[in-house]
């Protein structure tokens, strides 16, 4: 069975939404973790250089598109302050928080300033969708 766009709601400005676990799994970084595939949204719903939030399982996830066009995903909150994180700046290295601009490292989630790390999540492309392993 493989999910079309029918399967997916369309994201609306509206409160985050619910992911539909994914039924197929491919080689690649989302698939090496631990987790849970969800599909959370079409990639297209996330403009470039912009993040947006989504809900993947118990979940409240924020998923970047970085200009250069590669995906990353992490918690929705910031640790500092529960700042959105899907409002944040990001280029190919970091992610700002916008309340506090604690800045935070794709490569591992960790604070070049000392702040408590995020917790990154595994995301890819599959045939437009947006999928993220919680």
């Amino acid at each position: 069975m493989s999910l079309t766009h029918d399967d997916v709601e369309t994201p609306t400005t509206g409160p985050a939404k619910t992911g539909t676990p994914a039924t197929e799994v491919r080689e690649g970084p989302a698939a090496a973790g631990p987790g849970v595939p969800h599909v959370v949204g079409r990639v297209e719903d996330v403009p470039p250089g912009e993040g947006r939030a989504f809900i993947a399982g118990d979940a409240q996830v924020a998923v970047f598109r970085l200009r250069d066009g590669s995906l990353h995903a992490t918690q929705a909150a910031c640790p500092h302050s529960g700042g959105p994180l899907a409002d944040g700046q990001t280029d190919l290295n970091v992610l700002v928080c916008p309340l506090h601009l604690y800045a935070f490292r794709w490569s591992d989630g960790t604070s070049p300033g000392g702040a408590s790390p995020v917790r990154l999540y595994p995301v890819r492309e599959q045939d437009g969708d947006l999928v993220v392993e919680v």
